[in-house]
């Protein structure tokens, strides 16, 4: 009997749903001895196909995931039955889907991911964390950042972002913890009213259980390493490791590979422990609030 999927995968949106199956269809092949190539040629495709199956890195085909049970050795309609089920509700939309028109194609795998962790570490550098921002900080941080946009491009921009601040509300808030280095609360983005109500918003949030707000300060020279943002997201589901997510101007890349994510696991550690504790982050607000 192969494993089966416990049920807290149940309540896993489309996005962790997809590396489920994808994992537990390479599960299943190696165990068999199949090769990607076998595999591909069964259903028709080729062995990258079942390559971007098995990394959740695409939707799945009811015909091609029965086609692979059945290589595979699987004829328990229990199991089958399970597995496919998992296969619909991976396939159903997502809520960003009626925002494509302001999303990159490089940016859709994170909304996803990010939807569906349990756990969202991010240090950022230069700005307010996406998640922490208010509409206006945002709005002034997207026209800075696309200004071929028209104004009506921004808003869906920044409705975009607001609607993805929703996974920080109950009933099921995800955790998140963020280090941010002084400079990103100093830098002035938009007017003075407009900072100071970010810097009121980040005082409020740090104060709610599931949220853990540090910043780097200045006194404690450069940041780590000199990298840029990091974020690291962790999933409820003891089969998914962590994912690394580094956005560039123009793309992003995930990183996957345990030997990879080991090194922005540690990075996020250190920044976690040099960075004063974060019950001191709302008197640093305060102060910064007094010299605007």
């Amino acid at each position: 009997m192969t494993e089966m999927f416990d049920s807290d995968s149940l309540q896993s949106g489309p996005t962790a749903l997809r590396l489920l199956i994808g994992a537990q269809l390479r599960r299943l092949r190696e165990s068999c001895g199949i090769t990607r190539e076998e595999a591909g040629y069964a259903i028709r495709g080729s062995h990258s196909k079942i390559s971007r199956m098995e990394s959740g890195r695409t939707g799945f085909k009811k015909r091609d995931v029965a086609d692979l049970l059945t290589l595979y050795g699987v004829t328990d309609d229990a199991e089958r039955a399970s597995l496919l089920a998992l296969v619909h509700q991976a396939n159903a939309p997502s809520w960003w889907h009626d925002y494509r028109d302001a999303i990159p194609d490089w940016f859709e795998p994170y909304l996803g991911l990010e939807h569906d962790a349990a756990l969202i570490r991010t240090h950022e550098v230069q700005f307010v964390p996406g998640l922490l921002q208010t509409r206006d900080y945002a709005r002034a941080v997207i026209a800075q950042g696309h200004e071929q946009d028209s104004p009506e491009q921004v808003e869906r921009r920044v409705a975009l972002r607001m609607r993805r601040q929703e996974i920080l509300t109950p009933p099921t808030p995800r955790k998140l913890w963020a280090v941010m280095d002084e400079g990103a609360l100093r830098r002035r983005v938009g007017s003075e009213a407009t900072m100071r109500a970010q810097l009121e918003h980040l005082a409020r949030v740090a104060e709610q259980p599931h949220i853990t707000l540090q910043v780097f300060p200045f006194a404690s020279g450069s940041a780590i390493g000199g990298v840029g943002p990091v974020t690291m997201l962790r999933f409820a589901q003891a089969q998914l490791n962590d994912v690394v997510y580094l956005e560039h101007l123009t793309g992003a890349q995930y990183l996957t590979k345990e030997s990879d994510v080991r090194h922005y696991r540690h990075l996020l550690d250190e920044l976690g422990v040099l960075a004063p504790p974060p019950a001191e982050t709302p008197a640093l607000l305060d102060r910064i609030i007094e010299r605007l």
